[in-house]
């Protein structure tokens, strides 16, 4: 489901992109929406008891493409997080994992919360039920389903979910592959914190290096003498 509040056109916004791409490569039509069609995607609501009282909550777990894998995507934590959104973020991840050629799907998740407005001992039995919810329905999976830190979430939920994970299925001896994104002294690697960031950086650095391409994006600006 869309909410009306909701920042409209996420979704209709990155097929406007892929189907730019599309144009030029000629494809079948029944291919060119195999690309852009979103495998599966699921909702669940599930109550916690918060200060004395029950609070259900909202979150969505889209996978766009099995194409490969497991699917790799991070799960968000934000009060406006809808369906479109999770489903516009799924697509994006596919899209990326397969320019840079990495063995991975896309997918992407998220819970409709303020996480903010909850204390840690709240946020971990909210993150632990979110996903027992997730891996029960298939959702969370070392050999299907990735989750990773996004907006509103870091190494304190992923080292959550992978020991949720763990209890549930104690025979699976790949459970801490669950989630990227954690702890180092739970089985995280270094340089994870700063890996995105540094991403962009890489990225940029190499489109800035193709002046045709710049050229055509009509941009005039680079990286040189300027910190990242």
């Amino acid at each position: 489901m869309k909410r009306k509040n909701s920042p409209s056109g996420f979704l209709s916004n990155v097929n406007l992109m892929v189907d730019e791409a599309l144009s030029v490569m000629k494809l079948d039509k029944g291919v060119e929406e195999a690309i852009k069609s979103c495998n599966s995607i699921i909702q669940v609501k599930f109550p916690v008891q918060i200060r004395g009282k029950i609070q259900i909550f909202t979150g969505w777990r889209a996978v766009h493409s099995t194409h490969r894998l497991p699917a790799k995507g991070g799960i968000r934590y934000a009060p406006e997080v809808d369906q479109d959104e999770v489903e516009a973020l799924a697509a994006l991840m596919t899209y990326k994992c397969a320019i840079v050629d990495v063995p991975f799907g896309g997918s992407k998740g998220g819970l409709m919360i303020n996480p903010l407005e909850y204390t840690r001992e709240e946020l971990q039995r909210i993150t632990r039920r979110f996903a027992m919810e997730l891996a029960r329905k298939g959702f969370l999976s070392p050999a299907k389903n990735v989750p990773a830190p996004d907006m509103g979430t870091g190494q304190r939920e992923m080292a959550w979910i992978a020991d949720t994970y763990k209890h549930l299925y104690p025979e699976d001896i790949n459970y801490l592959a669950a989630v990227t994104g954690k702890p180092i002294h739970h089985g995280g690697i270094r340089g994870r914190v700063e890996a995105t960031g540094r991403g962009v950086q890489y990225a940029l650095r190499e489109f800035f290096r193709h002046k045709g391409e710049v050229k055509k994006a009509k941009l005039t600006q680079s990286l040189e003498g300027k910190k990242v």
